[in-house]
């Protein structure tokens, strides 16, 4: 019986384990979602985005032509390699200020600690196996074992 139970527990532990690269993926897919509408949204109606940044919701210290062509550009290239799962740990950075920009500055809204626990996730894990980053790592990995 104990063996049973201790068997079924290792097979439980190896299966959430294995899990957590679709874990990721999924979290991955979700944020990079939300930002990818946003950023089309922002690009659909360029006016409406540069009053937006003019006098909705203004950039502290930055030019609202600068943070709207700025913040587009992230919006829109970050789930990209959010997607892909090339360069991830990177991408998370920009989007994870402007969760904060908004949060702060702009709107205070209990779903931005959600985005924001999300990307820090992504920021603290990587991408998983499911990732574009695990192809490098694993075809160019030898690369950096040598090195040390």
């Amino acid at each position: 019986m104990k063996k049973t139970i201790l068997s079924a527990f290792r097979l439980f532990l190896t299966t959430v384990s294995a899990s957590n690269h679709v874990l990721l993926l999924a979290m991955r897919l979700w944020i990079a979602n939300i930002f990818w509408k946003s950023g089309i949204l922002k690009i659909n109606d360029w006016d409406s985005t540069i009053m937006l940044f003019t006098d909705e919701h203004p950039v502290p210290y930055l030019n609202p032509q600068f943070a709207a062509l700025s913040g587009t550009t992230f919006e829109l290239l970050c789930p990209i390699l959010l997607v892909l799962g090339f360069g991830s740990r990177l991408a998370t950075l920009p989007l994870l200020a402007m969760t904060a920009v908004i949060q702060f500055t702009y709107m205070q809204h209990e779903q931005h600690y959600y985005w924001a626990f999300l990307l820090a996730t992504i920021l603290c894990f990587g991408s998983g196996k499911i990732s574009v980053d695990h192809l490098i790592k694993n075809r160019f990995g030898y690369l950096l074992e040598k090195r040390r």
